[in-house]
């Protein structure tokens, strides 16, 4: 065991006891350090190299070939989710149980940056960011789709899918007939890839991140996670490979994001001031929105994301304040409520992992939004593993847990409840429409529709925007060898691929591409963190833990 002195120049440096791995190796000594003009580049020479290539041969070939992309990314989707369904939905049981097991054990002590470690945030802005870490373009996206589309599967046996594919046999519709059980149905169906699965993937990877730089002294880097199983082999091909496959996972789960926002932003723009929809418009909105993002990028963390996520969250909170106050208000606050027990009542079926006979939902939901979070997490988990120095084990998981989870469930509530009422009020169009529209479709009966759904179309964008720079910021790192402040022109690298990337997959097969990407760049970094999960616990076992 150490006591360091604490570093205040160093965030880190631990501050207390803590047992850190003892290795040679320093942060950036692989990497490439290249000096042209005013631009400097610092990168991991493997790590970099790989992974880039691999990105701009993608593009390449799916630009090349996009007739035949299609059908591929089609038949690559619907192979992963109808055959690894189990594996996905099994994996995510176990980041769950794994986090309750941490939480209700002594692993629950060990302070993340020391044992005298204080945090660097108070409860209030801690909150506030890992608040801020669950609201994305996802849930603009499905806010309205999926508790509608889950409802109308459980009321009128109609099953659909994450795509708006459609089939006549639904094993989740065991409501048919009745909207009162179809809303608790669809709700909780809803509120289950959107509450604690979900964010016990983002929770492991961030609290491994967490523990392994702040305690153990090793690079913010995936690959440090898993010293306790390889050793200084870490270091070398094994670690370059975790590595590479982080980087790739981030950067197609964020093209699903950005693909997702410009299907719903062209459709908005569509419904408000009948400009045209379709391929061309989406690949320009993400174009646009790149630049932006870029403009952003070069700014600064500071000056561009912070100010655009402060934004972002303003005008979300008052979208939803709006919407509960106009809106059917005793539903939306009764239901928050009722929404919480259903989805605790209907957990272990959903969360089932053999025998399924709700093809659609298990496969064509589930497994696509686990793959989907699991891509995410090593952008989500990293910025929560940075913000969350100086609290336990068990304050971390239950925060990261319970507060996100809550926020998500009130935000599916909110907009899921009002479109469900308003279709058994007789405005079926809400149901009918596509996924992009369903959105804008629920704000049309609204008073101020027009305002409103012009917000709706801003928050999509802006959401883009912070999502592409904060994960080119996350690419860049883990890139980078694990060093937090490289050169900004890599992060222009890496904010203008993702856009690129989306491009590709919306020319190679919209919605459809876009779904498989998430889920074949998912599936082996499943693995990476089924794998991670034994690290995090020998190294947790190996901590000090407080007194109280």
């Amino acid at each position: 065991m150490s006591s360091p002195e604490q570093h205040d120049n160093d965030p880190m440096k631990p501050d207390g006891l803590v047992n850190p791995i003892d290795t040679d190796y320093q942060v950036g000594q692989d990497n490439v350090v290249v000096k042209v003009g005013p631009f400097g580049l610092d990168i991991h020479n493997r790590v970099f190299a790989i992974s880039g290539l691999a990105v701009i041969l993608f593009v390449a070939i799916t630009l090349i070939f996009r007739e035949q992309a299609e059908p591929l990314f089609s038949s690559t989707r619907d192979w992963l989710t109808g055959n690894l369904d189990w594996f996905f939905i099994g994996a995510a049981n176990i980041f769950v149980i794994l986090c309750l097991v941490l939480i209700f054990t002594p692993l629950g002590k060990v302070r993340l940056g020391g044992t005298e470690a204080d945090p660097d945030f108070s409860y209030l802005s801690w909150f506030s960011m890992l608040f801020a870490a669950g609201m994305g373009i996802g849930l603009m996206f499905y806010g309205v789709s999926e508790p509608i589309s889950h409802f109308s599967t459980a009321f009128a046996g109609v099953e659909v899918g994450s795509d708006g594919a459609r089939t006549d046999w639904a094993p989740l519709a065991g409501a048919a007939g009745d909207p009162e059980a179809a809303a608790r149905l669809g709700m909780a169906a809803t509120i289950y890839h959107w509450a604690l699965h979900p964010w016990a993937i983002y929770a492991v990877l961030a609290l491994g991140l967490a523990l392994f730089s702040f305690n153990k002294g090793l690079p913010l880097t995936i690959r440090s996670i898993f010293y306790p199983l390889l050793g200084e082999r870490v270091w070398g091909w094994p670690g370059h490979i975790i590595d590479i496959l982080a980087v790739l996972a981030t950067l197609f789960g964020l093209a699903t994001s950005l693909g997702l926002g410009a299907s719903q932003a062209a459709a908005g723009l569509n419904h408000l001031f009948g400009m045209p929809e379709g391929v061309a418009m989406e690949v320009l909105l993400v174009i646009g929105i790149t630049i932006i993002a870029l403009v952003s990028v070069m700014a600064g963390l500071e000056a561009g994301v912070k100010r655009l996520s402060e934004i972002n969250m303003t005008l979300a909170a008052l979208l939803m304040l709006f919407v509960i106050i106009v809106g059917p208000t005793l539903a939306i606050i009764t239901g928050f409520f009722q929404n919480l027990v259903s989805y605790l009542q209907y957990l272990p079926a959903l969360a089932n992992p053999v025998g399924r006979a709700d093809a659609n939902y298990s496969q064509g939901w589930t497994a696509f939004y686990w793959a989907w979070w699991i891509s995410w997490s090593p952008f989500v988990g990293m910025f929560i593993a940075r913000v969350s120095r100086g609290r336990t084990v068990r304050e971390f998981l239950l925060a990261v847990l319970l507060i996100p989870s809550l926020a998500c469930v009130l935000w599916m509530t909110v907009f899921g409840t009002t479109a469900i009422q308003q279709f058994i009020g007789g405005y079926e169009d809400v149901a009918n429409a596509a996924l992009p529209l369903q959105l804008f479709t629920m704000l049309d009966v609204l008073p101020w529709a027009q305002i409103t759904s012009f917000i709706g179309i801003i928050l999509v964008v802006v959401f883009f925007v912070t999502s592409s720079d904060s994960g080119s910021l996350v690419i860049d790192t883990i890139a980078a060898g694990g060093k937090v402040n490289a050169p900004t022109p890599q992060r222009v690298f890496w904010c203008t691929f993702e856009g690129l990337v989306a491009i590709a997959l919306i020319l190679g097969g919209g919605l459809i591409a876009l779904q498989a990407m998430a889920v074949s760049a998912g599936l082996p970094f499943t693995i990476v963190l089924l794998m991670s999960c034994v690290a995090l616990v020998k190294g947790l076992s190996s901590e000090p833990r407080i007194d109280s």
